[in-house]
């Protein structure tokens, strides 16, 4: 059976249904599901275009957002689409992973073959953002002038069966030294690991205040200093709660809140999403390390398989780790002389594509 692939702009109810439905048919990541689509395109002025790889009786084998916009470029701007971003940096803050076409289980190669053949064809554009794709990502199979990989993110993990055949002694999978540091920030705290509340409804408000409190000031570009990015976290907890696909933890001992997490639980993988801690007890305290500790317990005792800390270089992400696995970012570009330019340019300046 034949694939159509088209480009529309449906309205928000049709596109609901239609994601969801296909979503009961995939084995899909947590950022290609609607809780996360849906809160995303609430949450930001933006109106990507859908699209659609259908079979010869309409039905939707694979789904797909795609941003086009004028992308500053070393040379100038230059048309750039994006797959499930927009294309606007502020819109695109809430940083997807594990990115690709929302595809019906068993089709998706064919789909993504359909997708490369229907934007090889559109002549509007002259460069692809891939942003977080698999290593081995179909998509990356597309004609190009220049394929480049901009960056590559390490997604350190906890094995969690390792953790229950431990019989919950998560610090011995540790190397010695974070296994000391948990301990002595154990002893700096009275004792045992953390408590774990979990959030209902009503504490998403006071809870992520607590969190845009305690980030305050911690770093150069902090993503809870933007508004759009805190109604964004807001409005995916209120979405996701219900149905236990995200959660908001708060860690507290007997000397007050130590940290929250907002994290997302999607098919036996509990995941990281955010993160706030309180300062330091002591020079050597190291509240993150507890929390996370505690939330590696929390999710071990409900028999999940792993907990990941999504894509990042963090030294303690590579600390809590036991397994890990990676993320690449990708630019596709097709001809066209501002960008053989703009490669030369580098190449004589010996400047990165990245940069």
């Amino acid at each position: 059976m034949a694939l159509t692939a088209s480009f529309s702009l449906p309205d928000r109810a049709a596109l609901a249904t239609r994601w969801q439905a296909l979503e009961a048919r995939a084995d899909a990541a947590f950022f290609l599901g609607w809780t996360w689509t849906d809160a995303w395109l609430d949450s930001y002025a933006i109106r990507p275009e859908l699209l659609a790889i259908t079979d010869d009786d309409g039905n939707d084998v694979a789904l797909a957002l795609v941003g086009h916009a004028m992308q500053p470029r070393l040379l100038g701007g230059v048309a750039t689409l994006s797959l499930n971003q927009s294309g606007d940096p502020a819109a695109d803050r809430p940083y997807v992973e594990y990115n690709g076409l929302l595809a019906e289980t068993g089709r998706e190669a064919e789909a993504a073959t359909a997708a490369i053949e229907a934007l090889t064809c559109r002549r509007d554009w002259r460069a692809l953002r891939l942003s977080g794709i698999a290593p081995d990502s179909p998509l990356l199979n597309l004609p190009a002038r220049r394929k480049t990989r901009r960056d590559v993110s390490p997604v350190y993990q906890v094995d969690l069966a390792a953790v229950r055949a431990a019989n919950g002694d998560y610090l011995s999978l540790l190397s010695a030294n974070t296994r000391s540091q948990i301990r002595r920030a154990m002893k700096d705290h009275g004792g045992p690991l953390p408590n774990v509340a979990v959030a209902g409804l009503n504490d998403i408000t006071p809870w992520l205040d607590e969190m845009a409190a305690l980030n305050s000031g911690r770093h150069a570009d902090n993503a809870w200093d933007d508004a759009g990015f805190r109604a964004f976290v807001a409005t995916i907890a209120a979405r996701g709660l219900p149905g236990g696909s995200v959660e908001l933890l708060r860690f507290t001992d007997s000397g007050g809140v130590v940290g929250l997490l907002v994290n997302f639980v999607h098919r036996g993988v509990a995941m990281n999403y955010q993160s706030a801690f309180a300062e330091p007890r002591t020079a050597k305290d190291k509240p993150g390390l507890l929390c996370h500790a505690a939330a590696v317990a929390y999710y071990a005792a409900r028999d999940l398989s792993l907990y990941s800390l999504l894509a990042g270089k963090d030294r303690y992400k590579q600390s809590l780790s036991t397994c890990e696995e990676s993320l690449e970012w990708w630019m596709i570009e097709r001809f066209s002389p501002r960008l053989e330019a703009e490669a030369l340019l580098r190449r004589l300046l010996k400047r990165p594509a990245s940069a």
